[in-house]
């Protein structure tokens, strides 16, 4: 993955904070809090990070964009897979951004080549907006990014993957995260909002309710991001099967 191979020589603490667009003391608080493991210690005692800390710091900072505190962020983590890899990481905050949308930033084109830690050519600008993680604006050096699938693009940018299946990978996704946001929305509204109203709830109960349904946001989209990456790592596996099983 060649926009990661900077990652893969180790980052020092300010360097880390440049790549995911947050402050050293940002770093070091989630440091101290236990939400991102402790650095390896390289020449001169100098804490050197690598594309784990990348992606659980990324992960991190989008569970934050969704309203979780800490604390919440802590059982969050503690949930996922012991197995889960760096790439796993990455793949879970995109999956997280695209159920859970977020306001897009303007930045330069200077500033998305720093978030991207490389220069990007058109073809490369052209395969991040065909993934959703960018949008050119009127302005040829300003675009407009998506925070959450910005990391998870630049890092399969080298993937050689078509430009018109990522455009039809896309569509897919949306399409059917769509429809399962509206079932999710009308079994919530049957079975919950529903004969809450019908008991005639006093106005603080109203409000108990509708904080409710900002607590349930997160944990739903956890729920349909794992289950998404498990049956897309079933499906992948029998796709692969298949083909080894299959007469040459």
């Amino acid at each position: 993955m060649g926009a990661r191979e900077g990652v893969e020589a180790r980052l020092t603490v300010d360097e880390l904070a440049a790549r995911a667009g947050v402050t050293v003391r940002t770093v070091r608080f989630y440091g101290t809090k236990g939400l991102l493991p402790p650095p390896e210690l390289g020449p001169r005692r100098v804490g050197l990070y690598g594309p784990e800390h990348l992606d659980r710091l990324e992960l991190i900072e989008e569970l934050q964009r969704q309203g979780l505190t800490l604390a919440a962020i802590e059982r969050y983590l503690a949930r996922l897979p012991q197995d889960s890899t760096s790439l796993d990481l990455a793949i879970h905050r995109a999956l997280v951004a695209s159920w859970t949308p977020e306001a897009a930033e303007e930045v330069s084109r200077a500033q998305l080549e720093r978030r991207a830690g490389q220069a990007l050519s058109e073809a490369q600008l052209d395969r991040l907006g065909a993934m959703g993680a960018l949008e050119r604006t009127a302005d040829a050096e300003v675009f407009r990014v998506d925070p959450g699938l910005l990391p998870l693009g630049v890092r399969i940018l080298d993937v050689p993957i078509p430009l018109e299946t990522l455009l039809a990978a896309r569509a897919v996704v949306l399409e059917h995260s769509r429809a399962t946001a509206h079932e999710l929305q009308r079994l919530f509204r049957e079975t919950v909002w529903k004969p809450y109203r019908e008991s005639e709830p006093g106005p603080a109960e109203l409000e108990r309710m509708k904080a409710l349904t900002d607590h349930i946001q997160p944990m739903v989209a956890q729920a349909l991001v794992t289950a998404f990456q498990r049956s897309l790592k079933e499906e992948l596996g029998e796709a692969a099967r298949n083909t080894t099983d299959s007469p040459s």
